[in-house]
């Protein structure tokens, strides 16, 4: 192998792109002997290392390592376009990605001294984010003398903004959780199906 940049085949870069990655491809493998499966999936069991890249090479393949440890105590390699697995890979990962169901979750903060029109223009943001299958997370801020009657006023104010989203015919109205951190009670709603 060349060391000079414009010597190297594409095949040698992308030895160098899987080394980085961290898998041995072809002459960067080091056992002595793996069980070795052909690009048809035919076991051809246990072979030297040499043997294996003598049929790679024969093929115009790859030898990959797939598995460090196989059934019969030795790594198992196969024989494989290398960049066409990958491409596949990458190509099945966003493919998942593009289908996962990505929970979003809103936040509204509400003070317990908080204004009627006020009050209502956040309860009408909730329902149109509960409306739209987001997660909501109200937060009840406190300061100061507020913090004194934390307990009493936090109380009636959930219940009123519980009371205000029923109103506003949000059902099955559930409580994820609820917690408390110094000033700030908050508590996570969704909708139950």
């Amino acid at each position: 192998m060349n060391n000079h940049p414009y010597d190297r085949s594409p095949r040698d870069n992308k030895r160098e792109q899987s080394q980085s990655r961290g898998q041995p491809i072809n002459e960067q493998i080091r056992y002595p002997r793996m069980q070795l499966i052909l690009d048809d999936g035919q076991n051809l069991g246990v072979v030297t290392r040499a043997e294996a890249l003598a049929k790679a090479q024969l093929a115009h393949l790859d030898l990959v390592i797939i598995a460090e440890q196989g059934s019969e105590g030795v790594p198992v390699a196969k024989i494989m376009d290398y960049g066409k697995a990958m491409y596949a890979k990458k190509k099945k990962q966003a493919q998942a990605k593009k289908h996962a169901k990505v929970i979003q979750i809103k936040e509204i903060k509400l003070r317990p001294k908080i204004g009627e029109h006020d009050f209502q223009t956040k309860i009408n943001q909730a329902v149109g984010f509960l409306q739209e299958g987001m997660r909501l997370k109200i937060t009840l801020m406190f300061r100061g003398r507020e913090m004194a009657m934390q307990q009493a006023r936090g109380v009636e104010m959930f219940d009123r903004i519980q009371k205000a989203l029923e109103e506003a015919g949000i059902q099955h109205l559930a409580m994820e959780k609820e917690v408390r951190m110094g000033p700030a009670w908050t508590r996570m709603y969704y909708i139950k199906k």
